[in-house]
């Protein structure tokens, strides 16, 4: 049984590529210092004693710099290439994080919040680029897979770090999450040699223009659905802590388990999920059967009572679907593109998770605030039964 199940783990991560490995070691140090964001909601309003109201725009101002930076992200991954924009996106991120912590007013906090943002999603359309870069078409949803599993990793070891940090002196979040990042550049350009852009041609350059991602149709129909989804979704990391604490008394350390909690099992399971079920049925299935999982998730909040292991229970619900979904949905945007406009077809998708970033915090805040925490679950677990029924439409309008 033993050897059977190191068997299972050692064939899942077989056959990426050393440079694949290697960008999500980067990845690994980076996200152990992703401390800042799961707490921000909770910095601002019991700290820096914000209203809710405010914090929600503070997390919206953030969305609104992710969709500029993975605009301008995109269109500087398809003119100048990916690898110079990832060093730069994490050294710029690295300082501006440490340089935040020292912001204590509603409007500094609201302008560095922004700028950080922008810096830091500019980051995600060249990673994204990358990462198909660097894989095959028969590995790529594994090596995506493997990205996330580093990611989460470090996300679980932050989370639970973040929970123990915020307990004792907010203040060192912004120090380590700023350090990280900076350490994260220097690691990448020591293990990860320059890759060098190819510049197109004025052909390349106009076939590109003509398979722009805002001219796919069913494309576009992808990323409006994925953007009430992550809207839905990103609760878990913005209105469910504050509602775990302030109606639950879950305590930050326990906050920050369900953080590490939720990186575990991606760590853990996502890899060999994704092995032993990917090819057999389309991307499109399993996504919705993910967002189902998740909009369950959601009731049970309503229902069940106000203990901790119930915060697990749907912690985990939530997390499994999540793992359904978000590797088939960048197996999905990814195979529709070509070399020439990845950049752009990456940067969209990014766009519909930084504009998530937006809607969720406000619309979640605000919801919870005028009209209660359990309105706000019972019309998050709704979206989700409808977004279900969009991707059942889009299954059947997608011939590709």
């Amino acid at each position: 049984m033993w050897n059977s199940t190191v068997q299972v783990y050692k064939n899942a991560y077989s056959g990426l590529s050393r440079h694949t490995w290697c960008l999500s070691i980067v990845m690994l140090i980076n996200r152990m210092g992703t401390m800042v964001v799961p707490f921000m909601t909770i910095y601002a309003t019991q700290k820096l004693h914000f209203s809710l109201g405010q914090a929600g725009i503070i997390m919206a101002l953030f969305g609104i710099g992710a969709i500029a930076g993975a605009f301008l992200g995109g269109k500087i991954t398809d003119k100048y290439g990916f690898y110079s924009l990832q060093i730069g996106a994490l050294l710029s991120g690295g300082l501006l994080f440490i340089l935040i912590g020292f912001l204590r007013t509603f409007p500094t906090l609201s302008v560095g919040v922004f700028v950080l943002s922008l810096c830091n999603e500019a980051f995600r359309p060249a990673n994204s680029t990358a990462i198909a870069h660097y894989s095959s078409p028969e590995n790529r949803t594994r090596s995506y897979s493997l990205n996330r599993f580093f990611v989460n990793l470090g996300w679980s070891c932050g989370g639970a770090l973040g929970g123990f940090l915020a307990g004792h002196n907010y203040h060192l979040l912004f120090w380590v999450d700023g350090f990280t990042n900076i350490f994260a550049a220097l690691l990448m350009l020591k293990i990860l040699p320059r890759v060098k852009h190819e510049k197109k041609s004025r052909q390349q350059v106009e076939e590109a223009k003509a398979a722009s991602p805002y001219k796919d149709k069913i494309y576009v129909s992808f990323i409006v659905l994925v953007t009430l989804f992550a809207t839905c979704f990103l609760q878990l990391f913005g209105m469910q802590p504050v509602y775990l604490k302030s109606a639950w008394g879950v305590s930050e350390q326990q906050i920050g388990i369900l953080m590490a909690e939720n990186g575990l099992i991606i760590a853990f399971v996502e890899m060999i999920l994704v092995y032993k079920i990917e090819g057999k049925k389309p991307g499109l299935f399993y996504i919705t059967n993910g967002i189902f999982l998740i909009g369950i998730a959601y009731v049970l909040l309503n229902l069940l009572p106000h203990l901790f292991i119930v915060a697990v229970i749907t912690t985990a619900l939530i997390t499994m679907g999540e793992i359904l979904c978000l590797p088939f949905m960048n197996s999905y945007w990814i195979s529709r593109t070509q070399p020439g406009n990845r950049g752009s077809y990456a940067a969209l998708y990014t766009i519909a998770w930084s504009s998530a970033q937006i809607l969720a915090p406000s619309l979640g805040s605000q919801t919870a605030q005028h009209f209660g925490f359990t309105t706000l679950w019972w019309i998050v677990s709704g979206m989700c039964g409808l977004i279900v029924g969009g991707f059942l439409i889009l299954r059947k309008l997608d011939t590709k």
